[in-house]
């Protein structure tokens, strides 16, 4: 076959290098035999195989780099040796590759059936200008080849037997051209053989040449033309593409594509699944916020700021609140809220507590309105504090567990059965410092008597003209001091109570209204506190189990013989401030368990005689005492006295002469220091 001649024109721009972009125009114009269609074919299908094998290696390295930079982004140091690793081995691809390719070119003889194999892969341009014409002066090309098929489908014409096989060959190119400044915009290669009855023009349009990127499609156009008659008679063109991205030649080898895309996908998005989850943790870790990113209300270990909490106890005393804090824990037993300015309870708040026992609402702003329904439904709640508030009646949503009532230093004025009748278990009401009793209302008799259970009662500084009648027989203790009582009525109790403890004082009780039948029911009675009242001598018909009797702040001016025969019980006696002036002989001496006198500030000229032997206190202050008897502390049958237990006697302020002090008066005594004279 006469030799070839090649002419290439090629566009290039000079101090830039370039490379040739996938995406290429080659047009072929040949004069081949038909007997060489099935040889072409053959090479052809080699061609698509080997760039069908090298986009599914690029699309593995693809996926591979992808991989390593989201690992890169979970964990940094194992993403940046993946990442070193996978650019290692893509490196020593490359240079296998080159070097194979080297070989290939070099051990590679073109026969004279064979065409001139041109491989187009990326051509390299620096500096780009204006496109040229390359010329003999300017640089040698680098070209390594590899060998492509033409398919037998591309149509030939051909006038002999011997035809030619022609080869398309993808040039490696790698072009050192002058220095020129101006830009390339495309470059041409055509490669021309030309003979008498064989004309072979091949073109290689390459594209895009400024931007050109390696993974871009491949388009390769071949024109072939077979002259007919003579060197200019030429062929009809016919042009096909090859790209990159071909459709599989059979069923098999694009179910197997798509199975390998699947699985690469799903490699995918669990390596970038795993990836979010470790990165999401790691900021996590990071990013641990100083106060937590909620705020435990009304767990257990949580205490509001207004407060300080000692295990199960609040203590928000004192604290200028104007509701009740919000987050106090549910398991609290020990709520106290007192001296704030709380006005209101929220709706159901308290409800919420089943553990909580004491409750202390104590000098706020409370009312009748603020408060209705905020105690219902409490479980545990036994003691309720809510004095010195502005209520005007007693609430009537108190929990059925309540042991214990305050509402003293309120507006109380009304009582009622309702009120009473939700808290059977009842042990301690306390109403002091209220209205009860005044002109337009009173205590109605047996309002509490559902209290069933109820042992004491404190109805002290109110405006009660008498006892509330058929009260409790539970009630142990009964403190109605400071009221206006001048009379105690026989039918307080319905039968006979276990009353202990009865305060009177500070009434206006005068000593008819201290008749028979006034305590007749009371025989448990054991302290009865009579003090501040209008009483002229010592009460009759008192109970004789009461142990302690206070007669101080009245007007009695005498004590007769037979005061206190009744009260053989008796322990502590308070007769101070009255106008005692004279005791009757042995009026003490029947006090045989007597313990304590007082008879301060009274009107005595001398000690009262025949003192009780086993009496410790006395106290005998503030009179006008001059004489102290002989027989005043020492007594007995003949000279000889037992020794007396008194370890205490109050002389002060009186007008005793210690030099006319007869000394025998004391010869029972445990020594002169028992008796203070200053």
């Amino acid at each position: 076959m006469k030799p070839l001649m090649l002419l290439f024109w090629i566009f290039v721009v000079s101090g830039h290098t370039f490379v040739l972009q996938p995406s290429v125009n080659v047009t072929v114009m040949q004069n081949v035999s038909a007997e060489g269609d099935l040889w072409a074919e053959q090479r052809f299908d080699r061609l698509m195989e080997a760039l069908n094998t090298e986009e599914e290696k690029r699309s593995e390295e693809e996926v591979t780099m992808q991989e390593a930079e989201e690992e890169t982004d979970t964990v940094e140091e194992h993403g940046m040796r993946i990442t070193k690793r996978v650019e290692q081995t893509r490196e020593t691809d490359v240079k296998s590759k080159v070097v194979a390719e080297n070989e290939e070119q070099q051990g590679q003889n073109l026969d004279e059936h064979d065409m001139s194999e041109v491989i187009l892969t990326k051509p390299i341009l620096t500096n780009a200008t204006p496109p040229t014409m390359a010329t003999a002066s300017q640089p040698v090309l680098n070209l390594l080849t590899k060998s492509v098929t033409v398919p037998s489908s591309f149509p030939f014409t051909s006038q002999g037997p011997a035809a030619t096989t022609e080869t398309l060959s993808i040039i490696t190119t790698k072009l050192h051209i002058g220095n020129s400044t101006a830009e390339a915009t495309g470059a041409t290669l055509l490669v021309n053989e030309s003979s008498t009855n064989d004309d072979l023009r091949v073109e290689l349009h390459v594209m895009n040449s400024s931007k050109l990127h390696p993974l871009e499609e491949v388009s390769v156009k071949v024109t072939a033309m077979a002259a007919r008659a003579g060197p200019t008679a030429k062929a009809p063109l016919s042009t096909f593409m090859v790209k990159s991205k071909n459709k599989p030649k059979d069923n098999m080898t694009l179910k197997a594509k798509k199975k390998k895309v699947l699985k690469v996908k799903a490699k995918k998005t669990k390596v970038t699944k795993k990836a979010k989850k470790v990165k999401k943790l790691k900021r996590e870790r990071k990013l641990k916020p100083t106060t937590p990113s909620y705020f435990p209300y009304f767990e257990d270990h949580y205490c509001p700021s207004e407060c300080s909490c000692y295990g199960r106890v609040v203590q928000c005393s004192d604290k200028h609140l104007d509701k009740i804090p919000y987050g106090i824990p549910y398991n609290s037993r020990y709520i106290l809220l007192m001296n704030n300015h709380i006005d209101s309870i929220q709706l159901k708040l308290l409800s919420e507590y089943d553990s909580m026992e004491f409750l202390v609402l104590s000098n706020n702003h409370l009312t009748d309105e603020t408060i209705e329904g905020s105690f219902k439904g409490i479980k545990s709640l036994k003691r309720l504090y809510v004095e010195r508030n502005l209520l005007r009646s007693i609430p009537n949503d108190l929990p059925v567990t309540l042991e214990e009532l305050r509402l003293d230093g309120n507006q109380v004025n009304v009582m009622s059965d309702a009120a009473f009748g939700r808290c059977p278990n009842l042990l301690i009401l306390s109403l002091s410092n209220n209205s009860l009793g005044n002109k337009s209302s009173t205590i109605p008799p047996g309002v509490l008597l559902p209290l069933g259970k109820l042992r004491t009662l404190t109805l002290s500084y109110n405006q009660l003209a008498s006892v509330p009648l058929q009260l409790p027989l539970s009630l142990r203790e009964l403190y109605l001091r400071g009221n206006c009582i001048q009379r105690l009525q026989g039918d307080m109790f319905w039968g006979e109570a276990e009353l202990q403890v009865l305060d009177l004082s500070v009434n206006r009780l005068t000593d008819k209204g201290l008749g028979k039948a006034a305590l007749l029911n009371a025989s448990h009675l054991e302290s009865l506190n009579l003090e501040g009242n209008l009483l002229k001598q010592v009460p009759l018909h008192l109970p004789r189990s009461i142990k302690t009797l206070n007669l101080e702040g009245n007007f009695i001016s005498n004590i007769g013989k037979d005061a206190f025969i009744s009260m053989p019980q008796l322990e502590h006696l308070g007769l101070a401030r009255n106008k005692i002036t004279k005791v009757a002989l042995g009026a003490f001496r029947v006090l045989p368990l007597l313990h304590q006198l007082d008879m301060s500030h009274n009107a005595l000229q001398q000690v009262p005689r025949q003192l009780p032997l086993w009496l410790h206190s006395a106290t005998f202050s503030h009179n006008k005492i001059r004489v102290i008897p002989r027989d005043a502390f020492c007594w007995g049958r003949g000279n000889e006295s037992p020794l007396s237990r008194l370890v205490r006697v109050h002389l002060e302020y009186n007008l005793i002469d210690l030099g006319h002090l007869d000394t025998l008066a004391f010869r029972c005594l445990r020594g002169f220091q028992v008796v203070q004279f200053y």
